[in-house]
């Protein structure tokens, strides 16, 4: 935590702290835990994420600060998902730059030994897109589909990618192509990303409060940061205008889910572990009306930022084990 603070303090920003109890679960897709508070009767949920406060101040004029915060998701548990977690929003060059000074103060050095897989952290990371990177390792070119659900599934069966059961039941319940895109990178390609890959341009399914892509249609400003075949950061360009609007749509998508499913008890578990609605946060939209200065390089949001280095994102706790145990 010292060396993250002294990363981030280094560039001039302010570390600030935000409600853990907030009137609307918002700034991120995920279900939220649910408390009541007695004396104002009414439901308050805890924080899924920090980043429409940390917009709040931008608006009051706090162009630089940052928050290491604890956030509470109500989803699914694994080995790789935990209910809490800790995070800091930042962007893709300050991601880069967090990991590797913790690497340099935790082992001295930039090579990192992590369960048998040795890990180069040397900047400059790779970036490619999450079309290319499926690609690359299916030989599939989503691009070549033209949107045909149908004939992507067949191309899939065709070439036989070592799929068991489970992935196939998982493929074949994909009701867009956006959809089957990332389900197949999450099989496929996702555990094969050992060394440092910010992957780039995520499908507009997946990712509702994320703006549309400025050149290409159905992707959407949004990365992830994998290392060793985990994820250790998403970010994306906040979609701000009509955010209501979209969260509308987002939550129309999640009743349609309800009767998408494949007949298997863990597509049922799935379906139920993404039925909730995203609430709309009317302070956070009034402050979006007066305009949180977007696109100011130094306030970690890309708004009409130039590219992807200037995308905001969370960097999650998942490196510590990374870093600290990986000897």
């Amino acid at each position: 935590m010292k060396e993250i603070r002294k990363t981030v303090e280094s560039r001039r920003f302010v570390e600030v702290e935000t409600p853990v109890l907030q009137g609307a679960a918002g700034g991120a897709e995920a279900g939220p835990f649910v408390t009541y508070h007695n004396s104002l009767g009414r439901d308050l949920y805890l924080r899924i994420a920090t980043e429409l406060h940390l917009k709040r101040m931008l608006v009051g004029g706090f162009e630089k600060v940052y928050e290491i915060s604890r956030i509470f998701r109500n989803e699914g548990i694994s080995t790789r998902q935990n209910l809490e977690f800790t995070t800091i929003e930042t962007m893709m060059d300050m991601a880069e730059e967090i990991v590797t000074q913790c690497a340099l103060a935790v082992h001295g050095k930039l090579t990192v030994d992590y369960q048998g897989t040795e890990t180069q952290l040397q900047r400059p990371w790779r970036r490619e897109t999450m079309h290319n990177l499926v690609k690359e390792v299916t030989g599939v070119g989503f691009t070549e589909l033209e949107d045909d659900l149908t004939v992507a599934k067949d191309v899939l069966k065709a070439i036989r990618i070592g799929l068991d059961s489970k992935d196939k039941s998982s493929i074949e319940a994909c009701h867009s192509l956006g959809n089957l895109l990332n389900e197949v990178f999450e099989i496929s390609v996702e555990p094969k990303l050992l060394q440092p890959t910010f992957v780039l341009d995520y499908p507009i399914e997946i990712s509702p409060l994320a703006k549309p892509h400025r050149r290409h249609a159905g992707l959407t400003e949004r990365f992830e940061l994998f290392i060793c075949g985990r994820e250790l950061a998403n970010a994306l360009s906040e979609l701000t205008d009509p955010l209501d609007q979209q969260v509308k749509q987002h939550n129309k998508k999640k009743a349609e889910a309800v009767s998408v499913t494949d007949g298997t008890e863990e597509q049922k578990n799935k379906n139920d572990d993404s039925m909730y609605e995203v609430t709309l946060d009317d302070d956070f939209l009034t402050a979006l009306e007066y305009g949180s200065g977007f696109g100011n390089d130094d306030c970690g949001d890309v708004g009409t930022a130039a590219g992807p280095s200037e995308w905001a994102g969370t960097v999650t706790a998942a490196w510590h084990s990374f870093l600290c145990w990986g000897d």
